[in-house]
């Protein structure tokens, strides 16, 4: 029977060869904290990958083999015991599982992918994977994997043994033979075999990848066989009642995301929790007919940030941004290059997958439409079509139009295109496997293109470049972030929200210091002109980029460890070849990467280096405030609250390796134990020294609090109701605020945050201003103070930024 959720706390597992320093974090580590976690108010562990994956991965999205649970993190029955101590501290355990694809970089590590390339078509594990045998692949009908560093290397294979088996070795790459076929020279038995290494820049590649990865191969979980057997372990897991939900990596990436939805809701039984990786564009809803409790809340995080946005500073930015890259970075320009990328993504790192999904269009064409259509502009029109599509896939209930309204306007627009579109509609009717691939393609140049490069070029407001983020439209204002909350509350109140996950580009509380950038949009004008002016970027977009990150990370005493140093190399590296002006990964341009390297070296230690401190020591005070009322409205808002690991304390993460980094719990437990007798009428709004000082005992009082609220009233979120909360006065829409109670007539609940924390302090604080509290006494969880009728916001606001009131009963009054 699946225990309550009301929060959930992410973990990222990984073995020992994962780490250099060989720490690992498994179910005997995860088991440790539990009682750290049931005091903090988790009620779920929420763990990252536990199938057996490649020995070295720290995030486990790359499994091996999907019948074992991982024996780096401690096997069956390391998570048998941890299932056992979580459940006797009443919590439970949510699993991510990844259905999309499975880890071959090593190919004899993956017994299915091993067998596949030893027998062909013949193989027991062939239908498994999403492999094109045609003869017209590029490969001559055999497998093509981009293995090869130069034409012609075939001649560096060589015999080697593995585990007493014989194979082709290529370098540190080795490959099964087929039984019988190793007679002659390595190249003679390589001639026989169902594989071709090719080229590595030839683009041939004849499995569908996860995205453009190539050591991740798409499964086929629309067969009944592939999802029995790929989900054996957790229906396990099921029967004996160790979890209580699932959070699905990427489904997006299958063929019938719907299908296999609705049967692994099946599986797991109607109670328990199932979430979904799902990214929806800004005006996409998700599809109400699908078998899922919602998902994992990047579009919430859109929100939250984007609601602390000081959204008059957009045509400020804007010209910011346009003197240092050329560009506004705003919504029409943003979309431009969106469409840009794609239509350059779909043409080169994923070439491969348009020539498959252009074959599939000829067959699955049943008509006489387009005919005479050329490859060439076959592929091509694919390509912008793609390039068009304005969500990851349409071809859920909800989006039923989306493609043929595309498909009118660029039969509008480009009319020498339109025996190659009618081709195109002719084959997507066929419902065959066409459709399916277009389906597929369509997300993956959509992650390629937005994600993972515009959103490294676009340097406007970089915070707001996440996932499923709307950087265009710089800000959410109160009326649509209430909105959404209802909606969320009324149609997903179980659905995850989240401020930090593996995945996001930085972590909360560095984007909270960017936010910030907005409240001071003269001053931030004036730091980059000086610093640029001094320290001249080896490219001026590159610059601009690099330095808001860099100031949200930059420490506010000034005080410049190795580490940081180090972590900021690292993600400039990363940043600059995703972004793929100068530099990329597959042809990294030295020169320039070590003059952004030196330009950043020059930055911590020179010229400019007490201009940003001073300026950071100005902005850090209300980047706390931000945060701390921004976690607040997460955890007591609609949905089910994930709190990312460590993120109970202020953090300064980038994008990933760096927000996998090992937690000090010890540090956390300790400040646990601390707030049982602190004393919070001791620090005020005002006194910035005081709450920089303690931000950490302060974020942790607001999750503990805050988490306890939704424990002890589960009635007012689940199925509860969301009400707007707003002030009165000359600094009015500077609270943002909710309740939440059973229904609209009892609320129980209300949590008030700051907005433009420093705006506000600029114009002499709150002055008239007042919230109007509904009939009865509420006390402060976080102050002990009560209030009833109406209150002065700074009396509100007097030790915190953020406010968490319940009503008192009747006889506690």
């Amino acid at each position: 029977m699946a225990r309550p959720i009301t929060a959930t706390y992410r973990l990222q597992m990984r073995g020992p060869q994962a780490d250099e320093a060989g720490r690992a974090f498994g179910f005997a580590e995860a088991k440790a904290q539990l009682p750290y976690l049931k005091k903090l108010g988790i009620s779920h562990l929420y763990l990252s990958p536990i199938l057996s994956s490649m020995p070295d991965s720290n995030h486990g999205y790359d499994v091996i083999d999907p019948t074992t649970i991982n024996p780096e993190l401690g096997g069956m029955e390391g998570f048998r015991e941890l299932a056992a101590a979580t459940h006797e501290h009443g919590m439970g355990i949510i699993i991510d599982i990844v259905p999309n694809h499975l880890g071959v970089a090593v190919p004899h590590l993956n017994k299915w992918w091993w067998d596949v390339l030893k027998n062909g078509q013949n193989s027991d594990f062939e239908f498994y994977f999403d492999i094109d045998w045609h003869n017209d692949n590029g490969s001559g009908g055999k497998l093509g994997m981009p293995i090869l560093g130069a034409e012609g290397d075939e001649d560096k294979l060589e015999f080697d043994e593995l585990n007493g088996e014989k194979v082709l070795r290529y370098y540190e790459h080795v490959f099964p033979i087929a039984p019988g076929t190793d007679e002659g020279s390595p190249q003679d038995a390589y001639e026989r075999q169902s594989y071709r290494l090719q080229f590595w820049r030839d683009g041939v590649i004849n499995y569908r990848r996860f995205f453009s990865v190539n050591t991740l191969a798409g499964i086929r979980q629309e067969d009944a066989l592939v999802f029995e057997h790929t989900h054996r372990v957790l229906r396990e897991l099921v029967a004996e009642d160790l979890i209580d939900g699932v959070r699905v990596d990427h489904p997006d990436g299958l063929s019938d995301p719907f299908g296999y939805l609705h049967r692994l809701r099946e599986l797991i039984g109607p109670d328990r929790w199932l979430i979904i990786e799902k990214i929806l564009g800004v005006e996409e809803p998700l599809d109400p007919r699908l078998s899922v409790d919602g998902t994992t809340g990047y579009d919430a995080l859109r929100e939250l940030d984007g609601v602390f946005v000081s959204r008059e500073a957009e045509d400020h930015f804007s010209m910011v941004a346009l003197n240092q890259t050329g560009s506004t970075w705003d919504e029409r320009a943003l979309q431009s290059t969106e469409e840009n990328l794609k239509r350059s993504v779909a043409q080169s790192e994923l070439a491969a997958e348009i020539r498959r999904l252009a074959r599939a269009m000829r067959r699955d064409n049943f008509s006489t439409a387009g005919h005479n259509v050329s490859e060439e502009n076959l592929s091509e029109t694919i390509v912008e079509l793609v390039a068009a599509m304005p969500v990851y896939r349409a071809d859920y209930i909800s989006l039923s139009r989306t493609t043929a309204s595309v498909i009118a306007d660029m039969s509008k627009r480009f009319p020498s295109r339109r025996d190659a579109l009618d081709l195109i509609s002719a084959a997507l009717l066929g419902n065959g496997e066409a459709k399916i691939r277009f389906a597929q393609v369509c997300g993956a140049v959509m992650a390629k293109g937005v994600e993972d490069t515009t959103f490294y070029r676009a340097a406007r407001l970089v915070s707001l470049q996440e996932v499923g983020g709307a950087p265009g439209r710089f800000g959410v204002s109160a009326a649509e972030f209430h909105l959404l909350q209802e909606e969320r509350s009324v149609l997903w109140p179980r659905t995850m929200t989240t401020l930090s996950t593996h995945d996001t580009k930085r972590g909360e509380d560095t984007r909270a210091r960017i936010i910030e950038l907005t409240e001071v949009p003269n001053n931030f004008s004036e730091l980059v002109n000086r610093v640029m002016a001094i320290l001249p970027a080896p490219d001026g977009a590159t610059g601009h980029f690099l330095f808001q990150n860099l100031l949200g990370i930059w420490p506010a005493d000034g005080v410049i460890t190795d580490a940081i140093r180090s972590r900021f190399q690292d993600y400039a590296e990363k940043a600059i070849r995703e972004a793929s002006v100068k530099t990329t990964w597959v042809d990294p341009n030295e020169s320039f990467e070590v003059a952004v390297s030196d330009w950043i070296k020059a930055l911590f230690d020179g010229p400019a280096t007490s201009m940003i401190t001073e300026f950071i020591n100005r902005l850090d005070l209300g980047a706390i405030q931000i945060s701390l009322g921004r976690k607040m409205l997460q955890l007591i808002g609609a949905g089910i609250p994930d709190t990312y690991q460590g993120t109970e304390f202020m953090e300064d993460s980038l994008v990933d390796p760096d927000n996998r980094r090992f937690v000090d719990y010890t540090a956390r437990s300790q400040v646990l134990e601390q707030l049982a007798t602190w004393k919070w009428e001791d620090v005020t709004t005002t006194d910035q020294t005081h709450l920089q000082e303690h931000a950490n005992v302060a974020k942790m009082h607001v999750v503990k609090e805050a988490l306890a609220v939704r424990a002890e009233f589960p009635g007012c979120f689940i199925g509860g109701d969301h009400q707007a909360v707003f002030a009165e006065g000359r600094a009015e829409s500077h609270v943002i605020g909710m309740a939440r109670g059973t229904d609209r007539n009892h609320l129980s609940i209300i949590a008030l945050a700051t907005r433009r924390p420093l705006i506000l302090k600029h114009r002499g604080g709150w002055h008239d201003t007042t919230i109007t509290l509904p009939a009865g006494t509420w006390v402060d969880r976080l102050s002990g103070c009560r209030y009833s009728g109406v209150v002065p916001a700074g009396d509100l606001f007097q030790n915190l930024p953020t406010a968490l009131l319940v009503l008192l009963p009747e006889t506690e009054f």
